[in-house]
């Protein structure tokens, strides 16, 4: 097991910054398993996003702006979205900026939590294995 992937997987994906992308394409130049780091990867930046997504569902209004430091701008820009596209938009859950209030927004939306992790899981994976193809 990567553990170093998988936390910084799981941390660029809460509401931290993080780069798990460059981790992920060192381990592969260096000759790891594709498919094996793809999968922790993936796994770690679920997780995260799954705890962003139960800060929103658990948390309040007053607690994200006090204590998440979450801008009035990206919380709108995610409601925009989720109001726009629905749950399909969690499918780019993955992108900068967005992708994390977007999860954050899911959960105080109460979106449920099956079609959550299948959308959000799909797209990461997805963004993951595109950046290990030139490595398969």
């Amino acid at each position: 097991m990567d553990w170093p992937l998988f936390f910084s997987a799981l941390i660029s994906s809460t509401l931290f910054p993080g780069g798990s992308e460059a981790l992920l394409l060192y381990r592969l130049n260096e000759g790891g398993n594709a498919v094996t780091l793809v999968l922790i990867a993936t796994v770690g930046n679920v997780l995260g996003s799954l705890i962003t997504y139960a800060m929103g569902r658990l948390g309040n209004a007053a607690m994200h702006k006090k204590w998440l430091r979450i801008s009035e701008a990206q919380s709108e820009r995610a409601e925009r979205w989720f109001a726009a596209y629905g749950k399909p938009a969690l499918l780019f859950a993955w992108l900068p900026v967005v992708g994390d209030p977007l999860c954050l927004v899911a959960g105080l939306l109460r979106c449920g939590i099956v079609p959550f992790l299948i959308l959000v899981t799909i797209g990461k994976l997805a963004r993951y294995a595109v950046l290990a193809l030139p490595f398969i």
